[in-house]
Formats: C-alpha cells, sequence, structure tokens
C-alpha cells in the first residue's frame, strides 16, 4: 500500500518540518562513517531509530536509549530526518535492527522500501503499521485475534465527482438510536472516523440524559473535549460506531514492551468533561494500575497480532470486563524511571537472544521480565476508611403537575397497541419521538373539533379543554428531553373510573373500555439543586483521608488521589427519575472535580437501578399505603380541635415534630381554609399581572370541593412544595404579601400528612418500609459484608494499583469502597424508619442512641438533599475477630432548608467551603412557624448533623455507642441541651457572608481513637451565599424556656376568631 494511496488523514497536532533543523546531522554521537558494513564491525549489534527528529528527542526516546546505549554489544545509530525525506534509500547506514514508526510526515512507504533492501530485524513490523491507521483493519484484526471490543457497526461513504457523499450502508438513524445494516445502536454510541489519524471521536447522549454529543480531539492545552448540543451524527465520510462502555471515568492506557511485558496507566477519561488533569510538573496526571491475568494475555495478543513489540493500545474495564478500544501502535510511557529501565532492558535482550547466535555474542542471561510478587501491609494502628455508603434524596425542584383525563379515540389505543401497552395493560411514554407522537394526534383532535365547531366528540370524553391543556403541555420548553415529562397510558376495562373532584369527564359517557392518560410534568432539578448537590459533592470529599488538608481541590491529594489510582471503587446508582440522575449527576461533578455539562457526566458515572427494583420498587407497599392515606385524610377532615383521642391515633410515637405541629394546627380543617383563602389571594394576584401561571389555580381546584364543601388532604404536599419554590425562587417577582404565611400553615399540615403516609404506628411504617427499602438494605449490606470478608460479588469488581510503580504512594493497597445511592423521599424516609424502629439498638440501655432517636424526632422534614451516610472503619491492627477491629458510624442531615429571607441571587455559590458555619436551632418548632422576618441579617435556624458511631467486629455484632457531639461556636459556648456535652470544645472558623456556627463531632471507638468530624462529613453543603444554602431544616431541643412560644402568622394575629 503506497503513502499516497493510503487516505489517512494527518494530525496537524504533531506536524514537524519535513527539512529538519540544526541537529539533522548529530548521530547520537557519532559520525555516520564510524559505521560501515566492514568485517571490523560486525562484532557489534547496530541498531538503526528511523522516525520524525521530533519523537526521537522526546524524553521517552532519549531516555531509553540512553539506556540501550550501555549494552555492550550494541551500538546505535540515528537517522537524521534531512535523510530521511531526502536521500534514497540506498544511501541510508545499515542496521541490524530497526526501530522505526509513522508518525505525521514521515514516509513510511520509503522505510518499508528500506526494510525490503536490507531485511532488518524489525522490533515493530512497518507493513501492519499501516493497518493500525485504519480502525476498520484495527476492528478486524483485533476479532481475528479473539481480543474482546465494543460491538461496532460501520458506514461506508464514498465521494462522488460532485464533492457529494454516497452512502453505501443502510443507515436509519433516529432521535435516540441508529440502525446500521439491520443492527440497532442505542445512545450513548461512540462515532469514530474510519482514519485512526482522525481524532475527532463523538460520544452521542440520549435524550434520558439530556441528549448532545462530547466531542474529542487531541489534546489543545488543558482540554481534551467539548460538550455541544448538537444530536445528530456526522455524514461527511466514513464512520465506526461504537457501543457506549461505561467505565466510571476512567480509562486503562496499556503499553506493551515485547509480548511478555505489559504496563498500565489509568487515566480521567477525555468524554468525561473535557478537562486534562495535570500535575506540578504540565503533565497529564496518570497512576499505573495492575493488569489482570486476562488483561496480560489481550496485552500478548495484540503485540503478536499486530507485530508490535513496542505498543499502546486503551482498555475499557467494566463491570470485571475487559474491552480494546483502539491501538495507537509505537508508544511510550512517560515520566516512569521503572518503565525507562524495564523497556531498554528488555529490548536489548529481545535483541541479543535473536542476534547474538549470528555474531558469536555470549547471551548466558535467561531474562525474565515478569514482576516479582508484591504484597502490600498495613502498618500501624490508625483505622482506615474502608467503606462509604450514603443514601442521598434528590435536590431542590420545581413542582410536581399532573393531569388526567379518559380517552376513547381510535388513535389512542392505535398508540398503545404499538408499544405494547396490551401486554402489561399500561404504558409509559418518555422518549422524543413518543411524546411527539402524543402531540401528534392531540393536534388533530384539536383540529377535528375545530373543524366541525364543536367542544366534544360524541360519546366520548375528549373535550376540547383537555386536549388543549395536553397540547400546552407537550409544547413546553419548545423540545422534548425525556427528562421533565412524561405520559401514562392505562387500561380501564370498565369504563370510566369514579369520578374526583378534579375531573370535568361527564356523567353521561357509556361505560366502555377506554384509556387513562396521565401526563406529568415539572419535578425538574432547578438550577439551584444543580449547585447545591455540586457543592455537597465538594463537601463530601473532605470527609476522605487527606482531604480536609487545604489541597483538598487538587487532583493528586485524597479523594482525588484515591479515585484517580483506582483506590478509589466509586459506583453511584440513581432511580429512574430525572430529577434524581441529574442531580447524581451534579453531585459527582463536585466530588471528583469535574468541569463542563452533566449530560457526559450522567452517562459514564451514574447507574440506573430501576432494573432491578433498587431504587425505584415500592409496588409491595402501594396498596398498604393507599390504605394508611385515606385513613389518615379522613381524620385530617374533620372539622373540630385535635382531642387526646387524636393526638393518639395520628401521633401514636409521641414524635415532638409530629405534636408540635399538631398543637400549632389546633383544627385542621381551620388550617385548610386559611390556606385555601391565601391560595384564592395568590390567584387574584397572579391575574391581576398577568403573570403566565396557572398552577395556582390548578391547585386552588384541586385542593377545594365546592359542591361538598371539603378539602383533599392529599394536595396538601402539592401546595406546600409549590409555596416553597415560590419563595425560593419567585419571591420577588410574586410579591404576594401573605406568601410566607401560607408556607407556615402548609408546612405545618405538610409536617403530619407527609411523614405519616409511610404508616402512622411503629408497625405500619416497618411494613410499609419493608416493601419499599428491602432490595436497598440488601445491597447496603452486601456492601458491609464485601469489605468484612473480601468477598466480592459477581456485579462487583475492584480494580488494583500496580504497586511496583507507585512511587510516593504510601499505600497502593489501600481500597475505599463508596456506593452513593440517589433516590427520592421515599426510599429517604423508609429507610430511616428502619434505622429507628427496626431494633438496631435498644433505646432504654444506651443513652446515646437515645438521644440520638430524641433528636430525630425534632426532624419534621426529610428536605432535598437528606443524606443518611453510613461509613466503616478498620484497625488492621487488631485481630480479624476483635470486636475492636471495625468501627461504624451513621451520619444523618435532613437537608437544605430556606425560604425565609431569600436573597436575589438564589443560586450563587461561595468558592471558600471553609467560610461558612451552621446556625444552631432556637425551638424544636421556630424554623417553621416563626413570623414573617422582617431583617435580612437575621439568623437562621437549622440543625446541626448528628452522629451515630457504633463499634463493630466482623460478624457486625452490636455495641454499644460511643458518640460526643460538640458545638462549636465563634464567640460563645452554646447552652447545654440534650444533645450537647458539657466538655464543649470552643473553635471559630470566620466567614464574611454568613453568621452560622459549626457543629464538630469526636467519635471514640473501643480504643478511645480521636477521629475528627472534619475528616469525616460535613453533613450538608456550605457553600451557598443565600437562604437556599445546604442546612438542615430541622430543630433540635433547647433548654431555653424562652424559646418555647410558637409564633402565629399574621393573618391569624388579625382575626384570632378563625382560630378559636
Amino acid at each position: 500500500m503506497s503513502e499516497k494511496d493510503s487516505c489517512i488523514r494527518q494530525d496537524d497536532s504533531d506536524g514537524e518540518s519535513v527539512n529538519g533543523d540544526e541537529n539533522d546531522d548529530i548521530c547520537d554521537g557519532h559520525d555516520l562513517s564510524d559505521f560501515d558494513d566492514s568485517e571490523d564491525n560486525r562484532s557489534f549489534i547496530t541498531v538503526g531509530i528511523c522516525a520524525q527528529w521530533k519523537k526521537v528527542k522526546a524524553k521517552p526516546m532519549e531516555e531509553i536509549l540512553h539506556r540501550l546505549e550501555q549494552f555492550e554489544f550494541i551500538r546505535l545509530i540515528i537517522f537524521s530526518e534531512a535523510m530521511i525525506h531526502e536521500s534514497p534509500i540506498e544511501d541510508w547506514p545499515f542496521c541490524h535492527v530497526l526501530i522505526s514508526f509513522h508518525s505525521k510526515g514521515f514516509p513510511l512507504a520509503k522505510t518499508q522500501q528500506y526494510a525490503r533492501l536490507h531485511e532488518p530485524f524489525l522490533i515493530n513490523d512497518l507493513d501492519k503499521q499501516w493497518d493500525i491507521m485504519d480502525r476498520i483493519k484495527v476492528h478486524e484484526i483485533l476479532k481475528d485475534a479473539g481480543i474482546a471490543q465494543p460491538r461496532y457497526g460501520i458506514v461506508r461513504r464514498t465521494m462522488d465527482a460532485d464533492g457529494t457523499w454516497q452512502t453505501l450502508s443502510s443507515v436509519n438513524e433516529q432521535d435516540d438510536q441508529i440502525e446500521i445494516d439491520g443492527e440497532i445502536f442505542h445512545k450513548p454510541f461512540v462515532e469514530k472516523p474510519v482514519s485512526a489519524e482522525n481524532h475527532d471521536v463523538y460520544i452521542y447522549f440520549p435524550s434520558s440524559a439530556g441528549g448532545g454529543s462530547q466531542r474529542l480531539f487531541r489534546k489543545i492545552g488543558s482540554r481534551s473535549s467539548v460538550y455541544t448540543s448538537e444530536n445528530s451524527v456526522r455524514k461527511d465520510g466514513s464512520y465506526i460506531y461504537e457501543e457506549f462502555m461505561p467505565t466510571d471515568g476512567t480509562d486503562v492506557k496499556v503499553y506493551t514492551v515485547g509480548a511478555e511485558y505489559a504496563h498500565a496507566e489509568a487515566r480521567k477519561s477525555p468524554g468525561l468533561d473535557g478537562k486534562v488533569e495535570r500535575d506540578e510538573f504540565g503533565k497529564e496526571v496518570r497512576y499505573p494500575v495492575i493488569l489482570r491475568a486476562d488483561e496480560k494475555l489481550i496485552a500478548m495478543k495484540i503485540c503478536l497480532a499486530f507485530k508490535q513489540a513496542i505498543c499502546g493500545f486503551d482498555l475499557l474495564r467494566t463491570e470485571g470486563k475487559s474491552f480494546v478500544c483502539d491501538v495507537n501502535g509505537f508508544s511510550f510511557v512517560k515520566n516512569s524511571t521503572k518503565y525507562y529501565d524495564d523497556c531498554a532492558s528488555i529490548l536489548g535482550h529481545m535483541i541479543l537472544r535473536e542476534l547474538a547466535p549470528t555474531f558469536a555474542i555470549p547471551y548466558p542471561i535467561d531474562y525474565q521480565p515478569d514482576d516479582p510478587p508484591f504484597v502490600p501491609t498495613a502498618l500501624g494502628t490508625r483505622m482506615e476508611l474502608r467503606c462509604v455508603i450514603a443514601v442521598i434524596r434528590h435536590g431542590d425542584r420545581t413542582p410536581k403537575q399532573k393531569m388526567k383525563m379518559v380517552v376513547l379515540h381510535p388513535l389512542f389505543f392505535q398508540l398503545f397497541e404499538k408499544y405494547n401497552g396490551p401486554k402489561t395493560g399500561h404504558l409509559k411514554l418518555k422518549h422524543p419521538g413518543q411524546l411527539q407522537e402524543v402531540l401528534d394526534i392531540t393536534r388533530i383532535l384539536i383540529k377535528e373539533l375545530n373543524d366541525n365547531r364543536t367542544n366534544r366528540f360524541p360519546n366520548s370524553s375528549e373535550t376540547r379543554v383537555k386536549l388543549f391543556q395536553l397540547k400546552q403541555v407537550l409544547e413546553l420548553y419548545g423540545h422534548f428531553s425525556g427528562i421533565n415529562r412524561k405520559i401514562q397510558l392505562k387500561y380501564l376495562s370498565k369504563g370510566l373510573p369514579k369520578k374526583t373532584s378534579s375531573d370535568d369527564e361527564p356523567n353521561n359517557v357509556s361505560p366502555q373500555p377506554s384509556l387513562l392518560l396521565i401526563v406529568k410534568w415539572g419535578g425538574q432539578l432547578t438550577q439551584t439543586g444543580k449547585n447545591q448537590a455540586e457543592v455537597l459533592g465538594k463537601a463530601f470529599r473532605k470527609m476522605y483521608p487527606g482531604g480536609q488538608s487545604a489541597g483538598g481541590d487538587r487532583p493528586d491529594v485524597g479523594l482525588l488521589r484515591l479515585h484517580s489510582t483506582f483506590r478509589h471503587d466509586l459506583k453511584i446508582y440513581a432511580s429512574d427519575e430525572g430529577r434524581v440522575q441529574m442531580t447524581a449527576a451534579a453531585f459527582a461533578k463536585g466530588l471528583l472535580a469535574l468541569d463542563g455539562e452533566l449530560a457526559p457526566i450522567l452517562v459514564q458515572m451514574v447507574k440506573s437501578a430501576n432494573t432491578n427494583g433498587l431504587l425505584d420498587n415500592d409496588v409491595d407497599s402501594t396498596k398498604e399505603q393507599q390504605k394508611v392515606k385515606r385513613t389518615l385524610h379522613d381524620l385530617l377532615a374533620k372539622d373540630r380541635q385535635f382531642t387526646a383521642e387524636d393526638y393518639d391515633i395520628i401521633a401514636p410515637t409521641r414524635s415532638r415534630s409530629l405534636v408540635s405541629s399538631m398543637d400549632f394546627i389546633k383544627n385542621p380543617v381551620t388550617i385548610c381554609r386559611k390556606i385555601y383563602d391565601y391560595i384564592l389571594e395568590m390567584i387574584t394576584l397572579i391575574q391581576s399581572r398577568s403573570l403566565n401561571d396557572n398552577s395556582g389555580l390548578k391547585l386552588g381546584k384541586d385542593f377545594y370541593d365546592a359542591r361538598k364543601d371539603k378539602f383533599n388532604i392529599s394536595k396538601v404536599p402539592d401546595i406546600y412544595d409549590s409555596i416553597k419554590y415560590e419563595l425560593l425562587h419567585n419571591k420577588d417577582v410574586l410579591q404576594f404579601l401573605y406568601a410566607e404565611d401560607l408556607y407556615v400553615c402548609s408546612k405545618a399540615l405538610a409536617d403530619i400528612v407527609v411523614p405519616q403516609e409511610y404508616g402512622v404506628t411503629i408497625e405500619e411504617k416497618l411494613s410499609i418500609a419493608r416493601g419499599v427499602i428491602t432490595p436497598l438494605l440488601r445491597k447496603i449490606r452486601a456492601d458491609l459484608q464485601c469489605n468484612l470478608t473480601g468477598v466480592i460479588t459477581h456485579d462487583e469488581h475492584v480494580n488494583k494499583l500496580d504497586p511496583i510503580y507507585s512511587s510516593g504512594i504510601q499505600t497502593p493497597g489501600r481500597h475505599v469502597r463508596t456506593r452513593l445511592y440517589f433516590t427520592s423521599e421515599s426510599h429517604v424516609h423508609s429507610l430511616l424508619t428502619v434505622i429507628r424502629y427496626g431494633g438496631l439498638l435498644d433505646v432504654s440501655n444506651d443513652e446515646q442512641w437515645k438521644r440520638s432517636m430524641e433528636h430525630l424526632d425534632t426532624v419534621s422534614e426529610l428536605n432535598y438533599l437528606t443524606q443518611i451516610v453510613i461509613m466503616l472503619y478498620e484497625d488492621s491492627s487488631e485481630e480479624e475477630d476483635s470486636e475492636r477491629r471495625f468501627h461504624v458510624e451513621l451520619h444523618f442531615s435532613p437537608g437544605a432548608y430556606g425560604c425565609f429571607d431569600v436573597l436575589p441571587e438564589i443560586d450563587s455559590v461561595s468558592p471558600n467551603i471553609n467560610s461558612i458555619r451552621t446556625v444552631l436551632p432556637k425551638s424544636n418548632r421556630q424554623a417553621a412557624h416563626s413570623p414573617p422576618r422582617h431583617r435580612i441579617e437575621m439568623l437562621r435556624s437549622v440543625s446541626p448533623p448528628t452522629t451515630v458511631e457504633s463499634s463493630m467486629s466482623s460478624s457486625l455484632t452490636q455495641h454499644p455507642l460511643n458518640t460526643t457531639i460538640t458545638s462549636l461556636a465563634a464567640d460563645q459556648l452554646v447552652p447545654e441541651s440534650p444533645l450537647i456535652t458539657d466538655d464543649n470544645t470552643k473553635k471559630s472558623i470566620q466567614s464574611e457572608k454568613l453568621r452560622q456556627k459549626v457543629v464538630k463531632q469526636r467519635s471514640f471507638s473501643s480504643k478511645t481513637i480521636y477521629r475528627s468530624n472534619s475528616a469525616m462529613i460535613p453533613s450538608r453543603s456550605p457553600e451557598q451565599t443565600n437562604s437556599a444554602q445546604l442546612n438542615s431544616n430541622t430543630t433540635q431541643g433547647s433548654n431555653n424556656s424562652n424559646n418555647k412560644s410558637v409564633s402565629k402568622p399574621r393573618s391569624f394575629e388579625d382575626d384570632e376568631s378563625d382560630l378559636e
């Protein structure tokens, strides 16, 4: 194959002058005349280096050639660049061994002619280098060698005489997939040009992750890729499409030196955020890793199949399997002294082994390149963090909205059958193409009604009003992303469902099979939610070893170093909801110090847990939960003061937050009337200002049935969500005088409705929790047991750091296992229920556990980004069967809080994570029930994070808890409370923007080993400069009697008769 006909596009980034420079005539300190083909020099083996001068003078090549020169019987000849390009091959010096490789501008075809003329021993075969420059040939060779690679398809195109491209393959591109010659590739998939010299590789993301694509290119400064919203594949040439392999954001590059030696390094995947992590010398941060036996076999096969002794290739590790995605040809490791030594030694012995018998050169050494065994040992008695498990609720979102309508039109039934709805009786549509089909049907039906000048179809429930509302919802945002809307269709064999207060369907429709269409929208993660999750990820980073230092953001310390070196076994799971997945991606962005858009991070770092019901499945408790809801709603619909019997029925656990809410409410119907009046006033205000917001109108209609004079208690959480959102995001725009009053009243009622919907009695709570959380509990138990026993389950795989090359890394054998589970409110409530009432420890026998449970009693709401964290420590100096070997801590934070005193810059984030302090509460209910504030500088009330610690044996046996929680104030000591001991330690952390108090925790294991909480977990993200900061919304008990009064909203103070 001639160089002219190769049609390989060259890479401009490595361009060199073909004319050389002033050093062209230098041949490694020797004159070419010293190396003739005379008999006197046959006792030496001459090794010729034929490559572009830039490559020859690169540091790795110089280091290796310098070492290769130390062999007694080897002499080097470096071909000058001018000679390579300008002189005929007959004038090139003779050599016995040729090291030659292609790069931009190199005359590979000419070098092939030289090799055929003199037939030297080739370190890297020249003919095969043409194959390496063709990705199709690479795939074929890998397939023939039996090497695993991602599933791929080829789209071949040729250019016509008029410059247009003619597609030779069968291609069918759709929104979230592409079909190539009958084989379907779902997004995410990778698009690569056929020419390996073209490094413009694109990764396309599905609409469920936000769509768009990540465009990879040769490193330019500190960038290796960029995100773009473009979602259509390229059509200007031939491309290979590969199935995307999730690797948790890390790639492995392997470098072979002969068939028996392979060096592997891990680096951050360029497709993750496009930012190149560099060390203090400006080099890309990489860490050597250990190759498994099957991966070493892959390296050997590649070396032999491509006939390249020195060869680099890219390895993708996913789910315990390894796939080769690219073969790069001649490549050296950078900045590794041991690699330089090994490479030169292996090359020298390879050359001598091949040619020594011909030259009668003694070669007695039976060289063995294998590394000696290395067993890392743990030194000292300091306990090591081994496992972190966190269950986290999603971040701040827009209010969720829902509309139901019964449809009978044949077009809807055709759509239902098209997507196999009759098979299960229900259908969920969320892909852009599916939503577009529903929108098209809706437009057709509206046009048909308009043409007939009627408001409804005969014997059908589809009205113009309902269809128009459906059309409006589907046309929101101007595009479909698959995250912000979804439609459900349920088959109703007996006609219309029971009429509700929000239904508009007439009663005269004849019972017949129909479809219940449910459209849901809203519930999107806000920019505030993204910022909060990202900042929380940064704070979360600080609990890992080294993370609490000033250099916690550097890529070579703490968690970032652990993760880059494969010593951090991180997996992030998220439920199927878009807001949950985006929260997980934003958290990962902050945790791993990533840049760029969330879509690439979501695809590569976040695993969906909906396949096994880990974070989505609550079907087992649905019926029981519905029964509890009906009973609770009936009790709260009675127009009378709460009686002692009501307290026994609604709050049998005597939770302080529940009792406090009931004391405040007194009569639930009176509160409902107040809420409804406020909603009506807000609707009037919105209409008077011509604001485009109909959510309040729908809420009011759904909440109150005027015909029955009855309130729908199930709508209370929706009302609370809506007013909380308006206060956080639209307070200045809305300017509703009674917004805070509406918030206080709806929150008080929601503080009863929301937690009690997951069970009123302890038995009901545990029964419902068991149906929701059991799969996740099993997974958490397996996560802990993996560290205790060392047994790895079939779906869990750990990659190891190579200790031989790990200079500067003190503990290459240490692994920190992190499992992050992002989910919705139901799973967080259920997990907390199991912790509180599942018999983990006995309240009557453990004073610390009792204080912790009393603190949980004050928690009225599990707000956005609520966290339940389990941390496992190990003391390797203890015996394996000792109860002192393992130490377990439970951490809890009720998440974000901030509605009063909202600053205009709701989404701004402070860059200094150490400048925030946490405010202690004044009383149990004051945070929720205080009157509207008029001073921005007034302190907000939040609760400190609670830590529950347990020393456990390897079998996770119960052990007494020993925890001392100390509160640290900037200028004063907080009065003693049930959760605060009198041995408090003072420490101040200055904050310019927020006057808050930091809660530090001192933890003691059974060996009384001190660990500051600052090295563990800041339970909430502290970098917000506004009232939406990550502070707890719950309160802590205080012995200060002055703080026990509950202030009434202004509207109640104006008219006390409404409450009496």
